[in-house]
């Protein structure tokens, strides 16, 4: 198999050649850094792992590194944004939106590896109408993803988001106000909350819309904020399962899979993930590395309902374990996660310092994992 056919055997829930081994997305830091500033796709083929290569172009993520969120402008929603620092390990971004009724401001940070919010953009309540009126959805265009999706060819996968700061409504809202006012105010104002959810879902859905057609092999929803480690299960239920299955159904109808994203925090919530109509589920993260449950144990409780991708503990083990190391704990997760196919063994999220023999270790360990 090459590792496209792979790949998608295991979403499948298929038993491929071998057990697939890949990582969440390459970061532009650690390929500069480490990788010699090669493409991802060239560092998925050097170092011998399966390649899930992710598209972002104009998805509005605020958090990439080189975000220009001014080309979403449109006359009646423009950003005007003030560089306090250009420093590249000190950026601070302060943004002013003008609207027809009414402005808002919020403030970013960020260094080389990634961006952060310090001041959310909802203030107050009555600022959710502005971004129902004005905030700007764009259309995908799917010239650039085709070509991308075919210089990948064989090598891999690509993967897909839905527009926002995070594809996830109720991760979506976590980015425009603190996570801490979403939850007390999901306890004490559920209708504005919902109110602002509708408000997003119905943006995402009017995106999907623009994507069909579009060449991704996989579309990734969901986020980090809607995680066991963040809110409980009732809140997931209530907040996130009703949003994330219509935007499953809409992406289910335009005929893609779906891996619905928690960063691993996933104890009391495995059956609303099955249930929110997701093909697959990841970042597996295990509790070392931050999760609540280990990945085998998510597998247990799961069984063969859903695809699973992640699982390696990015930091413990990959970059700080030795070769041995890393080579015990793929042989684990692929008898434990693993042994009966729909598994992809990947890095549970983002590294930045993993020095590339240990890439390489990760890889050959896997070669060794056949069915």
């Amino acid at each position: 198999m090459n590792s496209k056919d792979r790949l998608m055997t295991a979403l499948e829930r298929g038993k491929p050649d071998r057990l697939p081994a890949s990582i969440h997305q390459w970061q532009g830091y650690h390929l500069d850094e480490y990788m010699g500033g090669v493409s991802d796709l060239e560092a998925f083929q050097q170092v011998g792992l399966d390649a899930q290569i992710q598209y972002f172009q104009d998805m509005g993520q605020f958090w990439l590194v080189d975000a220009d969120m001014t080309k979403f402008n449109t006359p009646t929603w423009r950003d005007e944004v003030t560089m306090v620092s250009n420093d590249p390990d000190h950026r601070i971004a302060h943004h002013t939106i003008y609207t027809p009724e009414g402005v808002l401001t919020y403030k970013t940070a960020g260094d080389r590896k990634t961006t952060w919010i310090i001041q959310y953009l909802i203030k107050h309540d009555e600022d959710i109408e502005l971004i129902r009126k004005y905030m700007p959805v764009p259309a995908l265009d799917p010239a650039p993803i085709a070509r991308r999706y075919d210089e990948i060819g064989d090598a891999g996968i690509l993967r897909g988001f839905v527009w926002g700061d995070q594809a996830g409504c109720w991760q979506h809202a976590a980015c425009l106000m603190d996570i801490t006012d979403l939850i007390f105010a999901a306890l004490d104002r559920p209708n504005w909350v919902h109110r602002l959810l509708g408000i997003l879902l119905e943006k995402k859905l009017q995106f999907v819309e623009t994507m069909k057609g579009a060449k991704f092999d996989l579309i990734e929803t969901g986020g980090g904020s809607a995680s066991s480690t963040v809110i409980s299960p009732r809140l997931h239920r209530e907040f996130c399962l009703p949003y994330d299955r219509q935007v499953h159904d809409a992406l289910h109808s335009l005929g893609f899979l779906v891996t619905y994203h928690t960063c691993g925090g996933t104890a009391g919530i495995e059956e609303l993930i099955v249930a929110n109509g997701c093909d697959a589920s990841e970042t597996l993260a295990p509790v070392s590395v931050g999760g609540n449950q280990e990945p085998w144990d998510f597998k247990r409780k799961v069984g063969d309902r859903l695809a699973l991708i992640g699982g390696l503990d990015q930091f413990n083990t990959l970059t700080a374990g030795s070769p041995a190391d890393i080579r015990a704990m793929v042989h684990r997760l692929f008898e434990t996660v693993g042994c009966n196919g729909g598994y992809i063994c990947s890095a549970s999220d983002h590294f930045f310092d993993t020095p590339r023999e240990k890439l390489v270790a990760f890889a050959d360990a896997a070669r060794e994992c056949v069915y």
